[in-house]
């Protein structure tokens, strides 16, 4: 009987585990821009919006349609554009709509309409939310390392200029995404509210640096690891991670020290990201002990690195010293990804790793947001 019992239980993995699946997705009306092509675009393709794969076909009739095949069971999060994320789809009212949410236990094949296209509605004016503790250091940086310019911004703590005290430094990836309304993408992360407020019922207080994602770049700029073609875009991309996080050790920390009563040391210089800002956050912790001494990964991508690639430091005195978050419905392997990285590092005699998973969670900047305060609580009460 135990045997069959192991038989069963193999054929139930082989079976269910391993499953693929087909989906399809059927569009049958469309609010305006009919002629236009539409794509779709989820975590099963780094949300890229206008990827020729991901490319709707007539499918008869006025109907436009896609086959999504070999699709692994989990939660999938999509929505339509017409080629970038200016124009995607919307609520009837021309309101942001939430990601789709399609669930794949099975084969699917379901019919959708399409509201409305952002593009249709006149853009209101969004807010400078920045609070007077931010400021920006250079709109134009230099990155000698990149040959590149970009904006830096800086969070001061509400004493600072009262006090001659030194603080700790957050360096973060995705500025335009972290303090304003105005310049951020899909919503701020409204690191200085929190940090205005929590600091002070803390007791403790940090700089953040914020630096500004390269747009077309970002990819490039926070992989550590060459991405092979098909895997993030249809191109392979070339990692400049490695001198990306060279500006931040060799440029961007040295002038913040100078210029900022910072305290200096692993123990009190921290990096954290989302997506693919945590990879490089991540890799520029595990790589740097001796600069980084904490780091805040928010939804990491790691799907799109092997095994080897992430699990690499071997210094005998590393101390891994993680916030590790991810949402319950992003990509399938977000969280077990996430989970093998932990595995790795909880190998290590001396370790500190807190691990948060939102069931409700998505891929964006809402539950960044949301996250960001018990990261905060966390990484004060360490030091």
């Amino acid at each position: 009987m135990r045997y069959l019992f192991v038989l069963f239980v193999f054929i139930f993995s082989v079976r269910f585990c391993n499953a693929q699946y087909t989906v399809k997705l059927v569009v049958t009306s469309i609010a305006t821009k009919h002629n236009d092509a539409v794509y779709v675009t989820g975590n099963f393709n780094n949300w890229n919006p206008k990827d020729e794969q991901y490319k709707l076909k007539p499918f008869g009739g006025n109907r436009l349609g896609i086959v999504l095949k070999n699709m692994a069971p989990g939660n999938y999060a999509f929505k339509f554009t017409r080629g970038s994320f200016d124009k995607v789809e919307c609520l009837a009212d021309g309101r942001d709509m939430n990601d789709r949410i399609l669930l794949v236990t099975n084969d699917i094949d379901t019919t959708l309409t399409i509201a409305g296209w952002k593009d249709d509605y006149p853009e209101k004016p969004k807010l400078y939310t920045a609070s007077l503790q931010v400021s920006i250091i250079d709109t134009a940086f230099n990155m000698p390392q990149l040959h590149a310019k970009r904006r830096v911004w800086i969070y001061l703590p509400k004493n600072y200029f009262q006090s001659t005290q030194t603080y700790p430094v957050l360096y973060m990836q995705d500025g335009q995404n972290l303090f304003n309304e105005q310049t951020a993408f899909a919503g701020e992360w409204g690191i200085d509210e929190c940090l205005d407020t929590l600091s002070q019922k803390l007791g403790k207080y940090c700089i953040v640096v914020g630096i500004d994602n390269g747009g077309k770049n970002r990819l490039s700029e926070y992989s550590p690891f060459n991405i092979p073609a098909g895997k993030a875009t249809p191109d392979s991309v070339k990692a400049e991670g490695d001198v990306y996080v060279n500006f931040l050790i060799q440029t961007l920390k040295p002038y913040i020290d100078n210029h900022y009563r910072t305290k200096k040391g692993p123990d009190y210089t921290y990096i954290a990201g989302s997506s693919m800002g945590a990879v490089i956050s991540y890799y520029a912790a595990i790589k740097y002990p001796n600069v980084f001494g904490a780091a805040g990964i928010f939804s990491p991508a790691f799907w799109l690195y092997t095994p080897r690639q992430l699990h690499f430091n071997t210094a005998k005195n590393f101390k891994p010293v993680f916030y590790f978050y991810a949402g319950g419905k992003e990509s399938t392997g977000m969280v077990n990804d996430m989970d093998a990285v932990i595995n790795s590092l909880n190998t290590y005699p001396i370790h500190v790793i807190r691990r948060s998973i939102y069931p409700p969670g998505t891929h964006n900047e809402k539950y960044w947001r949301q996250e960001f305060p018990a990261f905060y609580n966390w990484l004060m009460q360490l030091y």
